[in-house]
């Protein structure tokens, strides 16, 4: 019996330290809004770590109400030129409880939209209230 306990012990173990991440490309990036409830009411670092690909720019919109971080999964020449696939082209909005502190001018120059490991850890106990998904046009 102590030996069945001890192997399901190893087992759990195992199986939830083995996790897979929920988004493992952009075109995935929809089932972080279909399963929001796993994130609403959770530190941002709780949604970060369930997506792979690599988040590289992103920009605050704070008003008075709301406080939002919209992430991207392109560079800022890539979204200007319009380049990429249309399943890179997918915007991430994630709107957190408290004002960002995302002071532009203390970013370094051109490259005040880019998001870093950084941001991710000063950020990362930051409260999801909601969470959208919005993909760009092909124009």
């Amino acid at each position: 019996m102590k030996k069945s306990l001890t192997f399901f012990a190893i087992l759990l173990f195992c199986n939830s330290s083995i996790a897979q991440q929920l988004v493992h490309n952009t075109s995935q990036v929809y089932l972080l809004e279909q399963n929001k409830e796993r994130f609403i009411n959770k530190p941002l670092k709780d949604l970060l770590k369930e997506i792979k690909p690599e988040i590289k720019t992103a920009t605050v919109l704070n008003s008075q109400n709301s406080f939002v971080f919209c992430f991207r999964f392109t560079t800022i020449e890539k979204q200007r030129k319009k380049e990429g696939t249309i399943e890179d082209r997918v915007s991430l909005f994630v709107q957190v409880k408290e004002f960002i502190p995302w002071n532009w001018d203390e970013r370094p120059k051109g490259t005040e939209f880019n998001w870093t490991p950084n941001d991710a850890q000063k950020f990362a106990d930051f409260i999801v209230v909601r969470i959208g998904v919005v993909s760009t046009s092909q124009d």
